[in-house]
């Protein structure tokens, strides 16, 4: 199983200090962040868009070019990318860049993000949204099998014989769907053919298998290979000596974040309680975690319901210092991701 981190970026103030940190040093310390995940051996590193003041990265792909440059092995992708408001062609083109750059580690997680902000800011309406991600897709997998396309669609100009460039080094740039809980979703993955990233950020996982097996079963119906099909779990992650200390450390920073979040959405300020974050983080749930023996335990439980390749933690929410998150990493690194690794394996 690959095992790699993931950020949005977010610009919550610490809930210890009060601080916020700039947006250039919140740029700053992910590119530290990728350049550890790399040298300690993970796998895989993601960069999420936003396009709002409390959140430093909405260009993924340059912020993962200048990853490119400081780091040898580790995969570089989106999560995610807002298809439904990005024209599939300079996507496919910065990509591409990106994969040159990085000698073929380029990849894209695609979703439909949880905020609106983008459809105005770049002349979408957001009527459409479904409707947009699925001709977004459908051409981006065209420009990505082809290097010379013809295509008509509703949302954009057509294209006729157009030349697609740079190609990339790889054969085609992997291209993930991310799913948070809609079986349409998972369904389409499957029909087209492309990567499922889950998004399970609590509860019992087992309410994400129907999915898993409604993607398998419409890639099959579809024609698509068992073997190119695959399937990443991504979730919030907090790794420390024991269990019990890493609940005090985490609960701070996980509670200031969804309390950002739901502010930002226009929910209810209400927040999390101590007892939630407990029950939320217990054994059998999809919140990672606790120590490291704990957090192999739920990848290991999860990869039984799911069969998954690729588990991606997000572990930089709610203002948390980098020193934590530089630890985590470590641990995540040597004391889980081996493990892991060595089991799936068999």
């Amino acid at each position: 199983m690959e095992i790699g981190i993931y950020t949005l970026a977010d610009l919550c103030s610490d809930p210890k200090t009060g601080k916020t940190i700039s947006a250039k040093q919140r740029v700053t310390e992910i590119i530290e962040a990728g350049k550890m995940a790399d040298e300690a051996g993970l796998d895989v590193f993601g960069v999420g868009e936003h396009h709002r003041l409390d959140y430093a990265v909405s260009a993924p792909p340059v912020v993962l070019s200048a990853l490119s440059q400081v780091t040898r092995q580790i995969k570089l992708t989106s999560a995610t990318t807002v298809l439904n408001t990005v024209d599939p062609v300079r996507l496919f083109e910065d990509f591409a860049t990106l994969d040159l750059l990085s000698n073929g580690r380029a990849e894209i997680i695609a979703g439909s993000g949880a905020f609106f902000e983008s459809f105005p800011l770049f002349g979408y309406d957001v009527k459409y949204y479904d409707e947009l991600f699925e001709e977004h897709i459908e051409l981006f997998l065209k420009l990505n099998a082809d290097e010379r396309i013809n295509w008509n669609g509703h949302f954009r100009s057509s294209l006729k014989d157009a030349e697609i460039a740079p190609r990339p080094v790889q054969k085609n740039i992997p291209l993930w769907v991310g799913v948070g809980g809609t079986a349409e979703s998972a369904a389409r993955a499957g029909r087209l053919g492309t990567g499922l990233a889950l998004a399970i950020l609590g509860g019992d996982p087992l309410r994400f298998k129907p999915l898993v097996d409604i993607y398998r079963e419409a890639a099959n119906q579809a024609g698509h290979m068992p073997e190119d099909l695959k399937v990443g779990v991504t979730g919030h992650a907090f790794i420390s000596e024991t269990t019990q200390q890493a609940k005090d450390e985490f609960f701070p920073y996980h509670a200031n974040y969804w309390g950002a979040l739901n502010n930002q959405s226009g929910g209810m300020s209400t927040q999390m309680s101590r007892a939630d974050f407990d029950q939320l983080s217990a054994p059998g749930t999809a919140l990672f975690v606790g120590s490291s023996q704990q957090i192999i335990e739920k990848i290991l439980q999860q990869y039984e319901l799911f069969g998954h390749q690729r588990f991606i933690a997000q572990m930089d929410i709610g203002g948390m210092p980098f020193k934590k998150v530089a630890e985590n990493i470590e641990r995540l690194a040597t004391e889980v991701a081996p493990v892991v690794r060595k089991e799936t394996r068999k």
